[in-house]
């Protein structure tokens, strides 16, 4: 399939998508509703992007986001009786931000897709972090990302990229295992973020992330 070279952009405060994750949204605000009609009826990519800086201050202006993202495909669409959507996005391919684009009432970016980090890390590596997600997981027993876990049938890929997504760290932290340029940078950044936490757990830290916000 050939990629296209301008894609709606939605920026999110505290989600960052990771290829391979779904991620359901409820869209309500107006342009963003037009966004989701318009990628439906076009390619079915949006790009997700994190929000940086003080977005609050001015929230329906042109706000900085971070250059990298990473975009999903349109896997389901519902259409609500009052004109909003429940989507579901698949990751799937991260891009960097080329030039950013306002004629419409949502974002747009012409971006520059990144290669697909699909592939296998070192066994080294897959042992560390799992026995690091293992740990890092001992106070939550009930959730279900330990079964994940223990699938041994877990690609490497999925493997960092759901733990990428799913840990309950701060968004910029996740925006850093995005940025990664491979499935091996991502394992060993994703380690170093674990074995940050762990140590501010055992000194009495606490581990800080973020509410979700829709539109």
């Amino acid at each position: 399939m050939d990629m296209p070279s301008i894609i709606p952009v939605f920026p999110l405060p505290n989600t960052v998508l990771f290829p391979g994750v779904p991620l359901p949204l409820h869209i309500f605000e107006v342009r963003y509703r037009e966004m989701i009609r318009d990628a439906s009826a076009a390619h079915g990519i949006i790009g997700m992007s994190l929000l940086r800086g003080d977005w609050q201050r001015d929230y329906y202006g042109h706000l900085a986001v971070f250059e990298t993202g990473c975009a999903g495909r349109l896997v389901n669409v519902e259409a609500l009786p009052d004109e909003k959507f429940n989507v579901l996005l698949h990751g799937f391919r991260e891009f960097t931000i080329r030039r950013h684009l306002f004629d419409k009432s949502y974002r747009q970016a012409e971006v520059a897709w990144r290669p697909a980090a699909r592939g296998t890390i070192e066994t080294a590596s897959r042992t560390k972090l799992s026995r690091l997600l293992t740990r890092f997981l001992e106070t939550a027993p009930d959730m279900s990302a330990h079964k994940l876990l223990r699938d041994a049938s877990l690609s490497d890929d999925l493997l960092v990229n759901f733990f990428s997504y799913a840990l309950p760290v701060a968004p910029l932290e996740k925006q850093s295992l995005l940025e990664a340029e491979t499935l091996d940078a991502r394992a060993q950044r994703l380690c170093d973020t674990l074995e940050f936490h762990l140590e501010e757990r055992r000194s009495g830290g606490g581990v800080r992330g973020g509410s979700e916000r829709c539109h």
